[in-house]
């Protein structure tokens, strides 16, 4: 974009969020936040210099071209939020019990420090909830109400915070950053306009469905539906499962499991697993030269939505529902029940050309909106640190 312009104002801005940890949906929402960031800021004669709390900051300035110091570490995030004109916190799901107790008392906490420092906060498309534990929800509260700026990334998530006791008045709802993720600059010219994948049988090879898996149920049983699901798709026409790793090495292990399953279903053969690397515009890239995406992280279905490939998602966690709503879609099952059957029939109607058209057609529109409204987050932080020049 070019060198900073005489009397350019330049802000450092501290992004704290799941960073630094390879998953390739948080690696992905940092990408499109610094990105959106910047580019924001050029188009309005500003700078932004990001500066990223992760937990491998050598790696995440290696990766991602930013500044980064330990989330870990107090010393260095207070360092951090000192030298810095404010904070970002977002995006993803930070706010949440569900994993553990601990993440809503160092998100919020980290969101504390910039308040008593004197930063404005900027809570940037976050996911919030669920939040059981009723200790934890004057912390949610509180972080929100002391937020110069908030937007979440469904409605659910802003009518959690209202019934938590924030502003409703405050929260705009606003599309996951990963929407506005552009492909790798060396892949731009030979991708088209996004809007539908390699195609079903264009090249006259079976057509790649993309497989995006994890460990949730303790059993294995969700994966074992997943496996016998995928065996009634091969039976039904010749595909490839093109299994994607979205966290490693925890989604490359469930991939593995999966596909030990298919083979003892005799459908061994039909798949293969992705090795993309780290780069989540990698995976973007992937993920865009399949004919149809079946998954279970949320931003592989996300990543679909961006490239415009059909998708059917499988719920593990309210937050898919959330997105799959947001376009009008529903999940096929969930880790609890997949019918086989009723999956693999579906599946097979959006592997036809006209099944994949008439797909993009009906959904096509919701996506385009998602994609413009992507960098809202950033250009509320732009104007903002605009107004403080």
């Amino acid at each position: 974009m070019g060198a900073l312009r005489e009397g350019q104002a330049a802000f450092r801005v501290a992004i704290s969020g799941y960073y630094g940890f390879r998953n390739s949906g948080d690696e992905a929402v940092l990408r499109s936040i610094v990105t959106a960031l910047r580019e924001e800021a050029w188009a309005a004669g500003v700078e932004i210099e990001p500066v990223v709390l992760s937990g491998d900051p050598a790696w995440t300035q290696s990766a991602h071209g930013v500044e980064a110091a330990h989330r870990m570490r107090p010393a260095e995030v207070l360092r951090t939020l000192r030298g810095c004109d404010a904070l970002i916190s977002g995006g993803g799901s930070l706010l949440q019990d569900a994993t553990s107790a601990k993440t809503i008392p160092y998100y919020t906490g980290i969101v504390g420090l910039a308040r008593l420092l004197g930063k404005p906060v900027f809570v940037y498309a976050q996911g919030i909830g669920p939040v059981k534990r009723a200790w934890l929800r004057p912390l949610v509260r509180a972080a929100m109400n002391a937020s110069r700026i908030v937007t979440v990334r469904d409605e659910e998530s802003a009518a959690l915070l209202a019934r938590l006791g924030a502003a409703r008045g405050r929260i705009e709802v606003v599309p996951d950053p990963v929407m506005g993720m552009p492909l790798p600059p060396d892949a731009e010219a030979r991708a088209g306009d996004g809007m539908g994948g390699q195609g079903p049988g264009d090249d006259g090879a079976a057509p790649v469905v993309g497989v995006s898996v994890r460990r949730w149920r303790p059993d294995g049983a969700d994966l074992a539906r997943v496996a016998e699901a995928l065996a009634a798709l091969v039976r039904r026409r010749a595909v490839r499962l093109r299994f994607l790793p979205l966290h490693t090495p925890d989604d490359a292990e469930a991939s593995r499991a999966v596909m030990d399953r298919l083979a003892a279903l005799g459908a061994g053969d039909a798949a293969e697993l992705a090795e993309p690397g780290d780069d989540p515009q990698r995976m973007l890239l992937e993920v865009g030269r399949c004919s149809l995406i079946f998954g279970m992280r949320l931003h592989a279905l996300i990543y679909a939505a961006n490239r415009g490939v059909p998708m059917l998602g499988l719920s593990y966690d309210p937050k898919i529902d959330h997105f799959l709503a947001r376009l009008g879609l529903a999940p096929i099952g969930t880790t609890e029940a997949l019918d086989a059957e009723a999956f693999a029939s579906a599946a097979d109607g959006l592997l036809t050309p006209e099944g994949a058209e008439a797909w993009r057609e009906r959904y096509g529109s919701a996506i385009e909106a998602l994609r413009r409204e992507a960098r809202r987050p950033a250009q509320l932080v732009v104007e903002t640190l605009r107004g403080m020049a």
